[in-house]
């Protein structure tokens, strides 16, 4: 499985945005990165400036939210809606997206449940519950 280091994950998109102004072509997950990245106008300046972003530290606690975690749950989540991954996901996000009406709206949604159980499994130390993932997509969508 690939794991790649915060370092990694920071240089991922800074290529991206930066072969995206050099009009140079994208290739496998760099173009899911870009259509997020662009949905995300208020992080395009931290992308211009790698030299001054790619250390900086997030902290939650002081309510600052970590751009490229939020841009690396989008790009999560459009691989796990490519694959149905866990199954029935593509669907309950399908349905999302009909319900509120708007992509970036849905996907946000859908992140939110996909951060908790993520949360979840690193607080308990467990695998990533794809049940309780699920459900808790039904619960956004008014299920339960």
């Amino acid at each position: 499985m690939f794991n790649p280091s915060r370092d990694q994950v920071r240089q991922f998109f800074f290529d991206v945005w930066t072969k995206y102004h050099a009009g140079q072509p994208l290739a496998g997950a760099e173009q899911p990165a870009l259509e997020a990245v662009l949905a995300h106008p208020e992080y395009h300046a931290i992308l211009d400036h790698p030299e001054r972003y790619r250390s900086r530290d997030y902290l939650p606690e002081a309510g600052e939210t970590n751009p490229f975690l939020h841009l690396s749950m989008h790009l999560a989540l459009s691989e796990q809606l490519a694959i149905d991954q866990p199954p029935g996901v593509r669907d309950r996000y399908r349905q999302l997206l009909d319900q509120l009406g708007d992509a970036m709206r849905a996907q946000h949604a859908a992140m939110d449940c996909l951060a908790e159980m993520i949360w979840q499994a690193q607080r308990h130390r467990t695998d990533f519950d794809s049940g309780a993932y699920l459900a808790c997509l039904d619960r956004r969508l008014g299920r339960t």
